[in-house]
């Protein structure tokens, strides 16, 4: 009887590359940047080995978190078929009101909590006015973009915050021998993704993007979730302001040039369809790290910095063209 045992290891072995197909049907962008990011690591090595140095290690995984945490609600806003282009004008706003908290005798903990509240309340009313008064989120967000740029220049003067508290700059601490903002990104990451693959709230994203008509058919309220996905948007942009006004000495009345682009470039090449309905959060985070290889890899093999934005250039235009073949042969 025992010869009939063989037969079975055929067929263990045949599951393994179905899973496999599985796993790359599902998270196929998922794993193109993750193996990219495998590949500049074993490349920019061999090139320099001072690359896999502690500190750059750091600055590549830590040193970017606030771009990531931001691109987890972008990438829910993305994926019900809108946009916001205003989001790195608020991160910009928070930070600052983060900074005038903690330097005004404020509490620590109001100080670092404020900043989400207020980045929720502003983002409800940019909900409301796409999905109650259906005008566009590129309309929308383009006029926030100008009030809150506007804004926190008017009231700031251009100055920098400085004299911060020890306690406020969390950013440059640590956690299980870990830097707090990686911590951040990782468990926030994680947790949005779970929450979105298995939660009915996550499911209606997807379902909003996908077909919006067919949403309203199954009983969704598409205009309270595209609010609260706004809502919440918002709030990862606080926590995204935190991360950034606590990560050096001073906050500065600026914030990094193009930031709303690169939220929304690392939700895109991470595997967000610009269309909705399709992608995840970890393909976000994923980009984002990759960016921050790419950068650090052009420095140590001495290639201009500025071919950073060509080489994402091109991802952005070889993503969104696989996208819509894949699209293409769906239909």
């Amino acid at each position: 009887m025992a010869v009939n045992l063989p037969p079975i290891r055929p067929q263990t072995g045949q599951k393994r590359p179905g899973l496999m197909r599985r796993i790359f049907s599902e998270y196929g962008q998922e794993c193109v940047v993750l193996a990219a990011i495998v590949l500049l690591f074993v490349v920019v090595t061999l090139v320099n080995p001072r690359f896999v140095n502690a500190n750059n290690l750091v600055t590549i995984f830590s040193g970017n978190a606030y771009i990531a945490v931001a691109a987890i609600g972008m990438a829910m806003v993305i994926m019900t078929g809108n946009i916001d282009v205003s989001v790195g004008a608020l991160i910009g706003v928070l930070a600052t009101v983060a900074g005038t908290l903690a330097v005004s005798g404020y509490p620590i903990w109001f100080a670092l909590v404020a900043p989400i509240f207020v980045g929720m309340a502003v983002n409800t009313v940019i909900g409301v006015l796409v999905a109650y008064a259906k005008i566009p989120s590129i309309v929308v967000t383009l006029g926030a973009l100008s009030i809150l740029r506007g804004g926190l220049i008017s009231v700031t003067g251009g100055t920098w915050i400085s004299d911060l508290p020890p306690d406020f700059l969390i950013a440059q601490k640590r956690l299980l021998g870990l830097p707090v903002p990686f911590l951040f990104m990782i468990v926030l990451t994680i947790a949005a993704f779970l929450w979105m693959r298995y939660s009915a709230f996550g499911r209606s994203i997807y379902a909003i993007g996908g077909n919006p008509e067919a949403a309203v058919a199954t009983g969704i309220p598409v205009e309270r979730r595209l609010v609260s996905v706004f809502a919440i948007h918002g709030a990862f942009a606080g926590v995204a302001a935190i991360l950034f006004a606590t990560q050096l000495q001073v906050i500065q009345s600026t914030v990094p040039p193009n930031l709303e682009l690169t939220i929304i470039t690392a939700t895109v090449i991470g595997g967000v369809s610009i269309l909705g309905g399709s992608g995840t959060v970890i393909g976000s985070t994923l980009a984002t790290i990759l960016f921050a290889t790419i950068g650090s890899a052009l420095i140590f093999i001495n290639v201009s910095a500025y071919w950073l934005r060509a080489v994402i250039g091109l991802l952005i235009l070889a993503t969104v063209l696989a996208d819509m073949l894949r699209r293409h042969r769906r239909t």
